[in-house]
C-alpha cells in the first residue's frame, strides 16, 4: 500500500502542528519533526529514547538551497548533490546560524539529506509548501534494528494494541529498497580534512571519489558525531553472533548439541543444521542489505537463543552490511 495524496496533505499538517510523523525513505523509515520546531524535536528523542547529544538528520525536498542551511559549502557539496540526490546520501556541513541545537546534538555542523522514496518527496514538498526541513532519524526505539516496512514502525511504536499516541502518522510506501542507512559524509572539516566518511552505505566511497576527485578518509578523532555510529547498534534483542562460512557447521553443530535455540541468516548453501529456523538472503551486497532488516525483526521473534549470521565476504561492496552486522553483534563473542 502507498500513501493516498490526502494522507500525505494530512502528514504535512500534522509536522507542521509540531507532531511526529513516521514515512518511508528508501533507505528505511523515518521518524520526521519540524526541523526548526524545538518542541516537536523533543518529542523524537522522548519517542526514541534517544540521548539528546545525538544528532538529527535534515530530510530536504529536491528543490531546496543548502545554503539554507548550511554554510561555508565546499564546491565538493554541490557536486555531490548533483551527482547523488536525491537519493541515499547525507552531507555533513557547517550549521547556518539557527540550525536548532536540537537538531545537531550541540555540534557546529548538521546532517542534510534528499530522499528519493517518492512518497518522502511527496511529503517534503507539501510541507511548509517545500519551503522547510523534517529531522527524521529512523522511526525505532534508540539503538534498535531500524523499520523497513509501515509494519514494522507500528511494531516498535504498539501501546498494547494501538499506537503510541505520541506518534500522529505513519505513511506506507511499501518496504524500503535500499534498507540499510545512507552514506554519511563529513564535508565540514573540507579545507583541512578532506571528505570523511563517516557511515557506509549504497553509495561507496569509490562513486564518491569519482564525483570529487578524492578518496575520503576514515573519520578522525576530531570528526563530528553521526547517526548510527555508535559502537553498538541497530541490535535486535536476540544476542546476535557472526561466523565465518568455514565454522558455520561446526559451531552449528556445538550450539545445538548444548541445547541451544539457533536462528540463522546466510547467503550460501548450508544443508540442514539444526537451527530452529533459518532466513537464506542473496548472495549480492544490494540485495542482502535490502531484506536484512526485516530478517532480524523476524527471527528476533522466534524464541531463539542466538541469532546466527554467516559472515558475508570482506570487500568493499560489503562495506554498508558488514558495518551495521557489526555494530548489530557488538558485545556478543564472535566466531
Amino acid at each position: 500500500m502507498t500513501a493516498t495524496s490526502q494522507e500525505i496533505r494530512q502528514a504535512a499538517l500534522i509536522l507542521e502542528s509540531g507532531g511526529l510523523v513516521a514515512f518511508p525513505t528508501e533507505t528505511v523509515y523515518g521518524l520526521g519533526a519540524d526541523a526548526e520546531n524545538s518542541q516537536a524535536l523533543a518529542k523524537i528523542f522522548a519517542l526514541k529514547d534517544r540521548p539528546t547529544d545525538h544528532p538529527l538528520i535534515v530530510h530536504l525536498p529536491p528543490e531546496a538551497e543548502l545554503a539554507q542551511w548550511a554554510v561555508n559549502i565546499p564546491e565538493a557539496a554541490h557536486k555531490l548533490v548533483t551527482a547523488f540526490w536525491p537519493g541515499p546520501l547525507t552531507l555533513i556541513l557547517k550549521k547556518a546560524a539557527h540550525v536548532s541545537n536540537a537538531v545537531t546534538g550541540g555540534q557546529d555542523s548538521v546532517g542534510l539529506r534528499c530522499p528519493s522514496h517518492p512518497v518522502a518527496m511527496a511529503l517534503l514538498r507539501t510541507f511548509k509548501k517545500g519551503k522547510g526541513g523534517v529531522a527524521a532519524p529512523s522511526a525505532n526505539r534508540f539503538g534498535h534494528v531500524s523499520p523497513t516496512t509501515a509494519q514494522h514502525v507500528r511494531d516498535e511504536f504498539k501501546d498494547g494494541e494501538k499506537l503510541d499516541a505520541r506518534l500522529g502518522m505513519i505513511l506506507d510506501g511499501g518496504q524500503s529498497e535500499v534498507g540499510i542507512e545512507s552514506t554519511i559524509l563529513d564535508l565540514s572539516r573540507w579545507e583541512k580534512k578532506g571528505a570523511v566518511l563517516l557511515r557506509p552505505g549504497h553509495i561507496s566511497v569509490e562513486r564518491i571519489a569519482e564525483v570529487i576527485g578524492v578518496m575520503p578518509c576514515a573519520p578522525d578523532i576530531a570528526a563530528p558525531r553521526a547517526s548510527g555510529t555508535l559502537e553498538s547498534h541497530y541490535a535486535p534483542r536476540t544476542p546476535v553472533v557472526l561466523v565465518s562460512s568455514s565454522e558455520l557447521a561446526t559451531n552449528m553443530k556445538q550450539w545445538v548439541a548444548a541445547g541451544k535455540r539457533i536462528a540463522l541468516i546466510h547467503y550460501t548453501a548450508v544443508g540442514d543444521t539444526g537451527a530452529i529456523v533459518h532466513r537464506a538472503l542473496p548472495a549480492v551486497a544490494d540485495g542482502y542489505a535490502h531484506h536484512l532488516y526485516a530478517s532480524l525483526r523476524a527471527l528476533d521473534g522466534v524464541g531463539a537463543d542466538l541469532i546466527a549470521v554467516e559472515l558475508p565476504p570482506q570487500n568493499a561492496a560489503w562495506h554498508g552490511v558488514n558495518d551495521r552486522l557489526r555494530r548489530a553483534a557488538h558485545g556478543v563473542q564472535s566466531t
